[in-house]
């Protein structure tokens, strides 16, 4: 389906952006991972994507945090395939604090990686999308782009905010073969979640498990994580012909959790 395709998948050496990597390499997308990690690991995961897909895959690891890398990653992906078809904009940081409390440094932090970001590689791949007529950009929001939970004051704004410049990219190119759209995941037991987990179990003396299941009850009526996986064919989703009159919208995958 996606064969002569080539995709830039951000944050996507484990989780979310993994899973989304792999849909679209199982389809026959070229990938370019980013993320950070162990070294040997990312290049593992590198080759099972060649091997298991008989796709070419590449690995950038630019810090999102600084538009200068981001430059030099879209650059390295021109040079690598030519452009970018897809781009899938996956990276995030948390952190948790009262608004009074928060950090300056921390609220900077989580608008550079999960909103500023946004923008650096979607301004930077539209002009190649433009001239082949197709693109598919492809953010991950969150139901936190739709709703609120306290002590998440920069990642709730700035999830919101990636809502935002969707609608906006998708309107500037509706009259194009390119389509913008956001996914908004619920509760994704990744490493990120599962930090939040350990917190959780911590203050309150209980175990992994039970932390995990208080967790997913208190905002999923399904009571049921979402899994990676889900979020990958759903992006592969977004990818296809199926999908050409999508855009300027956000698609939930939570468990119930914003139908409340």
């Amino acid at each position: 389906m996606l064969t002569g395709k080539r995709a830039l998948v951000t944050g996507s050496t484990s989780g979310i952006g993994l899973a989304m990597a792999k849909a679209l390499a199982g389809a026959g997308a070229d990938v370019m991972l980013n993320g950070f990690g162990d070294a040997d690991a990312i290049e593992a995961t590198r080759k099972s994507l060649e091997t298991e897909y008989g796709v070419t895959a590449f690995y950038n690891g630019a810090d999102l945090s600084k538009a200068d890398q981001i430059e030099a990653m879209m650059q390295d992906a021109e040079a690598k395939f030519g452009g970018v078809d897809i781009l899938i904009n996956n990276a995030g940081i948390q952190f948790t604090a009262n608004v009074e409390d928060f950090p300056v440094e921390k609220w900077d932090a989580v608008i550079a990686i999960n909103l500023t970001s946004v923008f650096h590689t979607t301004r930077l791949a539209v002009p190649y999308m433009r001239k082949k007529n197709w693109g598919r950009i492809i953010n991950t929001a969150s139901a936190h782009g739709l709703v609120a939970s306290v002590q998440k004051a920069a990642y709730v704004a700035a999830k919101h905010g990636v809502i935002g410049l969707t609608k906006v990219t998708a309107l500037e190119t509706a009259e194009t073969g390119i389509t913008a759209n956001a996914i908004c995941p619920g509760w994704v037991r990744t490493e990120l979640v599962e930090r939040q987990i350990e917190a959780r179990a911590k203050d309150a003396n209980i175990s992994i498990e039970e932390s995990a299941t208080r967790l997913v009850s208190d905002k999923h009526p399904s009571k049921q994580f979402v899994s990676p996986e889900q979020i990958g064919q759903t992006a592969l989703f977004l990818c296809s012909d199926a999908a050409s009159q999508m855009t300027g919208t956000h698609l939930s995958v939570d468990g119930g959790w914003t139908a409340q």
